[in-house]
């Protein structure tokens, strides 16, 4: 599709490079932000509202937080979260972007599609320190996965910035961030897990059979005592042909000694007891001396 079909632009660029006439702006685009257009019918993502925010800024800001999480490819955003932007002096974004006055070290930033934004580690310090912690992990547990970064890198950014707010809070974030999670929910089940006093769970355990066979990869859990836990989405419930693969897996992995907790949505957020419950009861019965 052409340049101006689904990405954000800015406008006085567009009619200036004859790719579109002052008219037809006004008439078949809508101002996403000054001077900022998007063709009519178009959604922003998280991403395309990012793009939006530095062509406003015009080359004079870098892209951090949320927003340069959602170009570094990070899954799962919110589309409608404003736009992040460090920008010198004080100007006020418009609404829709969040302009914070953080000086950015050039060795902080980097160019992603040709826009300036924080490195990944920058961006994960970024977040852990400025959001709370049931929604600042599973955003950097999705940003490590993306890029590749770990905890690690996120703490050496932390050791190079001692005194900037939200630091003791990010402290705290860093040890649980892992990017072996695949979906905010199966976060949010791990952070569960620990909070209750339980040990760290590995994250994608690969299960193999007596002859080394591939036998599944669970979402988390203790090889030493076999016991996993499954956060199963909407299709593993509703979906026949899944229900069935799930019933098979299930008793393949039971013959192998496992003890499978499976978890929904319902029992996450509405009835957490009950997989800490069914939880400790398949450790102990595995032999795990876990004390309450």
């Amino acid at each position: 599709m052409g340049v101006l079909e689904e990405d954000p632009f800015p406008g006085s660029w567009a009619v200036a490079a004859g790719l579109v006439s002052s008219w037809a702006l006004r008439d078949e685009f809508v101002r996403v932000f000054p001077d900022v257009y998007l063709r009519k019918g178009c959604v922003l993502s998280a991403a395309g509202r990012a793009r939006a925010a530095a062509h406003w800024a015009k080359g004079e800001g870098v892209l951090v937080g949320l927003s340069a999480a959602a170009l570094h490819g990070t899954r799962w955003l919110d589309d409608d979260e404003p736009a992040e932007l460090a920008r010198a002096g004080h100007r006020r974004g418009p609404r829709g972007i969040r302009v914070v006055r953080d000086a950015i070290e050039p060795s902080e930033c980097c160019a992603v599609e040709g826009f300036r934004v924080t490195t990944p580690a920058r961006t994960a310090f970024d977040i852990g320190r400025r959001l709370p912690r049931d929604r600042a992990v599973p955003i950097l547990d999705a940003l490590c996965a993306a890029t590749g970064t770990d905890s690690g890198d996120i703490a050496a950014v932390a050791r190079r910035h001692p005194g900037l707010r939200g630091i003791r809070r990010l402290a705290a974030i860093i040890p649980l961030v892992d990017g072996g999670a695949e979906s905010p929910p199966e976060s949010l089940t791990r952070l569960l897990l620990v909070d209750d006093g339980l040990p760290a769970p590995a994250i994608q355990l690969v299960v193999r059979d007596e002859y080394g066979g591939f036998v599944a990869r669970l979402d988390m859990g203790w090889k030493d005592w076999r016991v996993a836990v499954e956060y199963d989405g909407a299709q593993h419930w509703t979906d026949p042909a899944q229900r069935t693969k799930d019933i098979d897996r299930l008793a393949i992995l039971d013959s192998l000694g496992w003890k499978v907790i499976r978890v929904s949505a319902t029992l996450l957020h509405q009835h957490p007891h009950l997989i800490l419950d069914r939880v400790r009861a398949a450790l102990h019965l595995q032999g795990a001396d876990i004390h309450s």
